[in-house]
């Protein structure tokens, strides 16, 4: 039976055969077929430096380095580019081919003992030879909050938008931040929208992840819903990442939203819809 969808996995048991996807990672771009997908393996011959990093559909799916002076002719685009316009099962496959290039580039050699790593065969992960520090691609997780309270009588409610002082500023985004050791998912959604803009939450409730190539490679973002304990709160920006919080009214949103393949837009998309069911 065909696997549907994309599937992580580190299987390099057999060589990439001519019909297997390509994804030749430049810096941080890939390259794209005349088709606007993936080209094949046949396509790009004379590599011997393939990576697997999954399936899509059953096919196996290869990546591999190459040194952006000697770039391969054809189209590269960025992840954010990719992710404007491909289905998502694509979307993602890119992202994984993104973090997993990355972090061998940046993880030849061990932190302890400065021996080159070896690949532990089907994982994502090296080991180190002399001291066998096992070094597996990890995972740097970020929570958003999409924090409403209800709006004036007979009024729709609001959400509570921010402007960051770094990125496309010029965006109206949802509180985030990066999750700190020892800290459970919920807690760093309380910890980030306090000290970011100074309000206490309520019913913080799961909504959904998503892989994001755009933070860093092995970003994994993780978006909640959440209440305003105090509805009469007005936000204070910490300004050092923020440069404005404003609340807006859920039938106005301002046109300068995340795009629409983030989980960010899924959530302000989210809140706004079941407001409009209330």
């Amino acid at each position: 039976m065909t696997e549907d969808g994309f599937r992580p996995g580190a299987d390099g048991s057999r060589p990439p055969a001519p019909g297997d996807l390509a994804l030749p990672v430049a810096g941080h771009k890939l390259l794209t077929a005349p088709d606007g997908t993936f080209p094949r393996i046949g396509e790009l011959p004379g590599r011997a430096d393939w990576v697997p990093v999954g399936t899509l559909d059953g096919v196996p799916a290869w990546a591999a380095d190459v040194a952006e002076a000697e770039a391969l002719p054809g189209d590269w685009q960025s992840w954010r580019r990719l992710a404007a316009r491909l289905p998502e099962p694509l979307a993602t496959l890119a992202g994984r081919a993104l973090a997993v290039v990355t972090w061998r580039r940046t993880h030849r050699w061990c932190g302890a003992c400065r021996a080159e790593l070896a690949d532990v065969p089907g994982e994502t992960a090296r080991r180190c030879p002399g001291c066998q520090l096992y070094v597996p691609l990890r995972l740097s997780a970020a929570v958003l909050v999409a924090i409403t309270r209800p709006g004036p009588a007979g009024r729709p409610g609001e959400l509570l938008l921010v402007r960051h002082s770094y990125g496309p500023t010029e965006l109206w985004a949802l509180v985030a931040g990066f999750v700190e050791a020892g800290e459970t998912l919920e807690a760093t959604a309380h910890r980030e929208v306090r000290e970011e803009v100074g309000l206490a939450l309520n019913r913080v409730t799961y909504f959904g992840s998503q892989p994001w190539a755009m933070s860093g490679p092995g970003t994994l973002l993780t978006g909640f819903t959440a209440t305003a304990a105090d509805p009469t709160a007005q936000p204070v920006v910490d300004g050092r990442e923020l440069t404005e919080a404003r609340w807006f009214p859920l039938d106005a949103l301002p046109a300068e939203l995340p795009p629409a393949y983030s989980i960010s837009r899924w959530l302000i998309d989210a809140v706004a819809a079941r407001d409009a069911r209330c």
